[in-house]
């Protein structure tokens, strides 16, 4: 039987090699939680969502949300967290805007946010981001890239009280010395050879 299950599996390693690769594409992610009404606030008044749909699954309350009409939802909010989780499985959510402006604006709104705690904003070297959680404690990063790459991981504070200007220059400095320094282009272009697809 252990043969069989060997060539099985050999078999279904040469069908993948000959397979064509399916590109994946981060779509959205859906959360449990303790209070959805709050939650809600939370996405569409500080964060910006909108609410998409709302309904019930297996008997439990469940609202869509999204920030592109392209995309039916991009946060699930699901009730139904259990109360006494020792830990919490989501390590953190994502999202990303197209400036460190961008990155500013979403400081000031979160900043004096009372369900909002635990603010952290770091400069990676090749992106700036904000985290934080939300009012049950999930983790969100919002972030941006910079046109630099260096070595990760890179935890360098970040003041998103200053002129954007000076935050890029900051920053260029910083990278210009770290290690693994090169313009995000041309690591791009690197990881794109490693995948075996045009680089973007």
């Amino acid at each position: 039987m252990r043969e069989e299950e060997i060539a099985m599996s050999q078999a279904a390693a040469q069908q993948a090699q000959t397979e064509p690769r399916v590109q994946l594409s981060m779509s959205h992610i859906g959360i449990y939680v303790h209070d959805v009404a709050k939650m809600e606030d939370f996405y569409t008044r500080v964060l910006g969502f909108t609410v998409t749909d709302r309904g019930q699954v297996r008997g439990a309350d469940i609202v869509f949300t999204s920030w592109d009409p392209r995309d039916h939802h991009q946060v699930i909010l699901v009730a139904g967290r259990p109360k006494d989780l020792a830990f919490n499985h989501i390590n953190q959510m994502s999202f990303k805007v197209a400036s460190v402006e961008d990155l500013q604006t979403v400081w000031r709104r979160v900043k004096d946010e009372p369900g909002a705690s635990d603010l952290r904003p770091m400069d990676h070297g090749n992106a700036w981001s904000l985290y934080f959680r939300d009012p049950e404690g999930n983790r969100i990063e919002v972030f941006c890239d910079t046109e630099w790459y260096i070595s990760q991981p890179c935890l360098e504070d970040l003041d998103l009280s200053l002129p954007a200007d000076q935050i890029r220059a900051k920053s260029d400095a910083f990278c210009r010395t770290a290690p693994g320094f090169k313009p995000i282009a041309e690591f791009r272009a690197e990881v794109a050879r490693k995948i075996g697809v045009k680089a973007p």
